[in-house]
């Protein structure tokens, strides 16, 4: 996809994100608009008779059990079969294979496409969110435990063995390679300083858990700049060391405090208790929902 086909894309997910509330793709589809694809990926375009770009579908077909699929309609070219169209050809270009597509927001136009197509919901993804107005408790760590900035070029093996231990089991944060890390340091609201380590007290190399912050400049309810629990993993040797709670509040300090924040999000899996009582304890409520559908 050449750099002006990605800004029409860029400009019709903002124009229903406008409309929406709620972004219709994922970080992952945006960062790979003007990357180079691989054999298993494919980008879908819809244009009406005038050539303006009407519709957009990302699919990654790389795992052989199951494709992955995202994508967005123009707010004015809804509810005339548009959307079908789309979800139809990436079914098509999944060669009959089991196909999961996200519906960002729980949108009823998504919902109801998906029972007409006979997807079936599977996967339920939290959006939390919580005022950084009130206070926040002081994040406390054993004595054994460090916390301190990430540092680029140093700290990327550490990072990826914590997180694809701590995330062996989720089908997007799992699995990470250098690659996947640099893209996301290339981009310009990475903030190594936003990026928390939990080491050793003894061994500053040796990762336990960290929490990595990242602001978007709008989002909030308000309109206004917005920060997010990006990704918070603890090592799983280092389980019982109640690392998760004091490093997200770190993080939620580091975002008021350094950032100038009054907000903040994260997404959790519904079914992932554990995490969804710790920030609930913390004040987090629900804000908007995400589900993927499979067929």
């Amino acid at each position: 996809m050449d750099g002006g086909v990605a800004d029409e894309v860029l400009a019709l997910v903002e124009e229903a994100t406008t409309a929406d509330h709620t972004a219709p793709v994922s970080e992952n589809v945006l960062i790979h608009l003007r990357g180079q694809l691989g054999p298993h990926a494919a980008h879908l375009l819809a244009r009406d008779p005038a050539g303006h770009l009407v519709g957009y579908g990302y699919l990654d077909s790389a795992d052989p059990a199951e494709a992955v699929a995202e994508l967005a309609v123009l707010p004015a070219a809804r509810r005339h079969g548009l959307g079908a169209a789309l979800v139809r050809a990436l079914l098509e270009r999944a060669s009959g294979g089991p196909l999961r597509i996200w519906a960002h927001g729980e949108h009823p136009g998504a919902l109801a496409l998906a029972a007409t197509l006979g997807f079936r919901q599977v996967r339920t993804l939290l959006q939390m969110h919580l005022s950084l107005r009130e206070p926040l408790p002081d994040a406390e760590f054993a004595d054994d435990v460090r916390l301190r900035a990430f540092e680029v070029g140093r700290d990327e093996p550490e990072f990826l063995r914590v997180n694809n231990a701590a995330f062996s089991w989720h089908p997007e944060q799992g699995g990470w390679d250098i690659e996947q890390v640099k893209t996301r340091e290339a981009k310009p609201w990475f903030d190594a300083a936003g990026f928390l380590l939990a080491v050793e007290a003894d061994d500053p190399d040796r990762l336990l858990g960290y929490h990595w912050t990242k602001v978007h400049p709008d989002g909030a309810k308000g309109g206004g700049p917005i920060g997010e629990v990006y990704v918070l993993g603890v090592d799983p040797a280092a389980q019982g060391r109640k690392l998760g709670g004091a490093l997200t509040l770190a993080g939620l300090r580091y975002l008021r405090d350094e950032r100038g924040m009054t907000e903040v999000m994260l997404y959790v899996e519904s079914d992932n208790r554990p995490a969804v009582k710790v920030y609930q304890r913390l004040g987090f409520t629900p804000w908007h929902i995400d589900a993927a559908f499979l067929k």
